[in-house]
């Protein structure tokens, strides 16, 4: 055991505790919602490299935290991971998620870097053993070292391309070996600053070719989780060529992957790509590329990616209905993708960032079950849309053409009038559950 959480009790489920005490008012794990136990639901993960990886730094100051494991040591890897299994034993929550980079320090070379990379695992491994704890999923930091500046699977040297593809290798290898239920690949650095340097089909045929070979290696080691992308449109680069959930849809149909890889969908990625969480979630469901989600918030006052914890119930409600509707989740969860603020150094800040966090989709989660069960929503987009399923329309959406809709038009019979969208009752009906 450390003394980094000395004094802090496992969060538990409280609805009447005090204001000074940290306990879940809403999430309760055990609960049954829409036939489900909640924490099955959820399936809320901690983000390794916001929790005990970030110093504190932001675009304008350095390190605020001073952690006890900072350091490039082993030593230190293993004190950070005691200190990761004691915060997911203190609120209780199934998963965790890592980069490579997050759990083990950088070698001198690219076989030392796999030697601490998979001694780390290991150690990883029996805690999660002992503990229960598991893994939603495993992905390679390939943005953060001055290799990747221009790309990693679009970079212009093909031995930037080659080291990714072998990093990407191992964190496949130690995701299967730790029983993860997917790997994530997201674009860092896949984009450009500027098109003057730019080859931009090029980059795009490599970044197409490395994401087969991550599927084909999947299946050739049995892997049985799933591929995911995670959209976002600028930040670091310029342009990112995983834009959006419909930009990368249109990537993973051009080079025949539409049915291996899915998405796992940021809620700040999506409000900097000029989308809403709920739009994001529910385009990928309607292209059957849905898998799992980052929950967090941006500041809607500042112009960048703020990875804060979510604290706004109706976002968070509208959110979830939609992966309710799209089936919930089979191997994709809730991912905290989220970090303290620069202000908030105490240990206990952690701990009440991740239980508030949890609370707040909680409510949300049994609102949007709520509205689901109810039906109100359903209803009324199924009689604004219901012309169509009458004739003459289900024959104007499927074998009529052109001509012959204008010939029924040019009858006479067919005089449009504009119905409401209701769109303010509906509004209303939301609010009544949030």
């Amino acid at each position: 055991m450390t003394n980094f959480f000395k004094g802090i009790d496992p969060v538990r489920f409280a609805p009447d505790a005090g204001p000074d005490t940290l306990a879940y008012r809403h999430y309760d794990p055990d609960e049954m919602v829409a036939g489900k136990r909640m924490e099955d639901h959820l399936r809320f993960a901690v983000a390794w490299w916001h929790s005990f990886a970030w110093p504190g730094g932001d675009p304008f100051g350095g390190q605020t935290f001073e952690r006890p494991w900072f350091g490039d040591t082993m030593d230190l890897a293993r004190l950070k991971t005691d200190v990761a299994f004691e915060m997911f034993a203190l609120l209780g929550q199934p998963y965790f998620c890592w980069h490579d980079a997050d759990i083990r320090p950088e070698g001198d070379s690219f076989a030392e870097s796999k030697r601490n990379f998979e001694e780390i695992i290991d150690y990883i491994g029996e805690k999660m053993d002992a503990q229960g704890t598991k893994l939603l999923w495993g992905t390679a930091n390939l943005f953060s070292h001055r290799r990747f500046m221009a790309g990693a699977a679009t970079n212009p040297d093909p031995e930037v391309f080659a080291w990714s593809a072998a990093t990407v290798k191992n964190c496949i290898d130690a995701t299967h070996r730790l029983g993860g239920e997917n790997y994530v690949l997201w674009g860092g650095r896949e984009g450009y600053e500027t098109l003057l340097n730019t080859d931009l089909a090029r980059e795009r045929a490599q970044a197409g070719r490395f994401l087969q070979m991550v599927v084909e290696y999947k299946h050739s080691i049995g892997f049985k989780g799933a591929v995911l992308i995670e959209p976002k449109p600028q930040e670091p680069t310029k342009h990112q060529y995983d834009y959006d959930v419909a930009t990368v849809y249109s990537f993973l149909k051009d080079f025949g992957l539409e049915d291996e890889v899915q998405v796992n969908i940021e809620q700040g990625h999506a409000i900097l790509a000029g989308h809403s969480f709920e739009h994001e979630l529910a385009t990928a469901a309607a292209l059957g590329i849905f898998g799992s989600i980052d929950m967090n918030r941006n500041d809607y006052q500042s112009g960048w990616d703020t990875d804060q914890f979510p604290n706004n119930v109706p976002e968070v409600a509208l959110a979830y209905y939609e992966v309710l509707k799209a089936g919930g989740f089979s191997t994709g969860g809730t991912n905290f993708d989220a970090k303290l603020r620069r202000q908030s150094l105490d240990p206990n800040d952690l701990i009440a960032a991740h239980a508030g966090a949890m609370d707040v989709c909680a409510r949300g989660f049994k609102a949007a079950a709520a509205m689901l069960e109810d039906g109100g929503l359903e209803a009324a987009r199924a009689d604004r849309y219901a012309g169509w399923d009458r004739e003459p329309a289900k024959t104007w959406a499927t074998t009529a053409t052109l001509g012959e809709i204008a010939a029924e038009v040019e009858k006479g019979g067919i005089d449009p009038q504009p119905r409401s969208g209701r769109q303010e009752i509906l509004e209303n009906y939301v609010s009544r559950f949030v």
